[in-house]
């Protein structure tokens, strides 16, 4: 197997805020967005955190508490596909389009939303549900989104004031937010300044300028603290502030807005911090694979040091099989959780997961050689595997190692479709997978290992 020599690097300088921003893409997925909708946020904040005349170090923070307001968005997403029967992406994406102020238009949104397509004798139950709970299962919705997201930034070393506007991303200025409905300045600044920069990017990305400042006005007092509007008024003037909006390089703009002061180099420890964190989004997409990429990562660890791996090759394979489902933030729900047998759209939509994977991990340039490893972990030897239909040699022997374990623990874990299986029926089909599909040297060094 080989390694990429970046990683063997001892004078490799990279800074986290470019890690994030590549793999803030897959929370841009999770929330039905266009890539690139978390760094377009950090450049709106950013101006307006410039405006406020912020020192670097609450810049610094700021920068970060932008690119991951979103870190919670996957711990809600089954929930979502609970209570509303549909596609948690479309919903959460159409959710921002909407003023939660006023109920005539959260009952709309309900009715067009709730089991789209099915009987009424499956909807009618659903929407008396939300009637009779929506406000209680809409706490519970954004508490969890919140919380998640504020536990994931602290679980990669930032600062109680990340924390603290990550979780308060969803309050409004008039207290009518969510979920512990903050008023005013009780709002953490950040938080302020993040929701704005979400609802300009979004309003912007559907109707240009014009639409994402009539919008804004129109919420001014209500969602969002006047102050910082007056201040986004100003910037509204500024041609190169839209221009910047419509970048398809906007991660090269973002460079230059962090301070250069405080920006944070990744050493080892730190890249262990990052991948184990966006694994824990990752699996916290469906009930029924948590924990699925922690496991993963184990028996791959188990594999490798069992045929010899060096240190540093088992490091690189860590990495490679923490995030070899992070393309799977694109799926939706309504497919990962379904109990019975998948349509062939359906299976279309999991065999375009690797496919994100690839795209994702390839704008972390670290990752570049990484990034086709993790994600061919559905090729099989025989050519039959996908998304690729790579065969024998062209499957790189990480990979294989990976697919041994994927598959070992998505056989031997719950399902929504059947109950957890025990270890030797797991092995059983290991072994008949051996040939075709698994390498049958690594099949044989997991169950060494176990």
């Amino acid at each position: 197997m080989s390694i990429p020599s970046s990683l063997t690097e001892p004078t490799l300088r990279l800074r986290q805020s470019e890690i994030i921003g590549a793999l803030s893409h897959a929370l841009d997925l999770t929330e039905g967005l266009p890539a690139g909708h978390a760094q377009r946020c950090c450049w709106i904040g950013m101006h307006i955190g410039q405006e406020l005349n912020l020192n670097d170090h609450d810049r610094a923070d700021l920068y970060y508490a932008l690119l991951l307001k979103d870190a919670g968005c996957s711990s809600n997403a089954a929930r979502i596909f609970n209570v509303y029967g549909c596609d948690d992406r479309i919903l959460k994406r159409d959710f921002k389009l909407i003023d939660t102020h006023k109920l005539d238009d959260m009952a709309k949104f309900a009715w067009s939303h709730v089991a789209p397509g099915e009987s009424w004798l499956k909807r009618l139950p659903m929407l008396a549900n939300l009637i009779t709970k929506g406000a209680e299962i809409g706490e519970e919705l954004f508490l969890t989104r919140c919380e998640q997201g504020a536990e994931i930034a602290e679980q990669l070393g930032f600062s109680a004031q990340v924390c603290d506007a990550v979780r308060g991303l969803d309050e409004h200025w008039d207290g009518r937010g969510s979920p512990r409905q903050l008023k005013g300045e009780q709002i953490p600044l950040f938080a302020r300044i993040a929701l704005l920069a979400q609802v300009i990017e979004i309003f912007f990305a559907e109707g240009g300028s014009t639409l994402a400042m009539r919008t804004v006005r129109a919420r001014t007092g209500s969602w969002f603290d006047p102050t910082l509007v007056n201040h986004l008024e100003k910037l509204a003037q500024n041609d190169e502030f839209w221009e910047g909006l419509r970048d398809p390089d906007i991660a090269a703009r973002l460079v230059a807005l962090e301070p250069a002061d405080y920006a944070r180099d990744v050493d080892d420890d730190e890249l262990d911090r990052l991948a184990g964190a966006f694994a824990a989004v990752i699996d916290a997409k469906s009930p029924y694979t948590f924990g699925h990429s922690s496991r993963v990562c184990q028996y791959a660890q188990r594999i490798g040091g069992e045929v010899g791996l060096p240190e540093k090759q088992l490091f690189w394979l860590r990495h490679a099989a923490l995030l070899h489902d992070i393309g799977k933030l694109g799926v939706s729900n309504s497919i990962l959780d379904k109990p019975g047998k998948l349509t062939d759209a359906e299976f279309d939509q999991i065999k375009l997961h690797p496919v994100h994977s690839m795209d994702i991990l390839s704008k972390v340039g670290i990752f570049d050689s990484l990034a086709p490893v993790a994600s061919g972990h559905h090729e099989r030897l025989d050519g039959r595997g996908y998304p690729w239909g790579l065969k024998g040699d062209q499957i790189d022997f990480a990979t294989r190692i990976i697919s041994v374990a994927d598959v070992f623990d998505a056989v031997s874990a719950e399902r929504p479709y059947r109950g957890a299986m025990p270890v030797a029926q797991a092995l059983s089909i290991l072994d008949d997978l051996s040939g075709p599909a698994l390498d049958g040297d690594l099949v044989a060094a997991l169950k060494r290992t176990l």
